[in-house]
């Protein structure tokens, strides 16, 4: 199974490790699929709005509601989430090298969002990196049944992840 997950320290750093690993095959002329997360900062200083780009180059979508000053809870737009996970479930079918998704997170652990994606994408023979959160680590290790390879958060050992479960990126380099 080519199945594997990162994930880095800083708040919000998966992200970025994860956009520049996109752009950086897209540019040797991979074709990756899935999503990469964007956080913008807010004028009024709350907390940062949350898009995410659907690879390759499609749409960004906004997938943080504005709650509020005073909200505490899940800003994240489930329909918003759903959206970006049909757009990846149409570019999936149409092939791809790999299979990015930004976060298995909340809505993965309970069985939604982009976990049949995943699913499907494994099948396919499609190799999947996911980025992950310590709070939703073991949802991720029951659903991946303990076949999921850790990866560090290093661009230069992503990149020889792909490498090794792609015979693409040999191709166009």
């Amino acid at each position: 199974m080519k199945l594997a997950y990162t994930m880095a320290p800083g708040r919000g750093d998966t992200d970025l490790v994860l956009e520049q690993l996109a752009a950086d095959l897209t540019a040797r002329g991979l074709r990756c699929c899935g999503t990469v997360q964007i956080n913008s900062e807010r004028a009024d200083a709350g907390p940062c709005d949350m898009d995410v780009r659907v690879l390759p180059g499609g749409a960004v979508l906004r997938i943080s509601q504005d709650l509020g000053p005073q909200a505490r809870g899940c800003r994240l737009d489930p329909a918003a989430l759903e959206t970006a996970v049909a757009m990846v479930a149409s570019t999936l079918s149409s092939g791809a090298d790999l299979l990015i998704v930004n976060k298995f997170g909340k809505h993965e652990a309970e069985g939604r969002g982009f976990r049949n994606v995943i699913a499907e994408a494994v099948a396919m023979d499609i190799p999947v990196l996911v980025g992950l959160n310590t709070l939703n680590r073991t949802a991720f290790e029951n659903f991946a049944e303990g076949l999921a390879l850790q990866l560090p958060s290093d661009p230069a050992a992503l990149m020889a992840w792909v490498e090794d479960v792609t015979t693409r990126v040999d191709e166009v380099a």
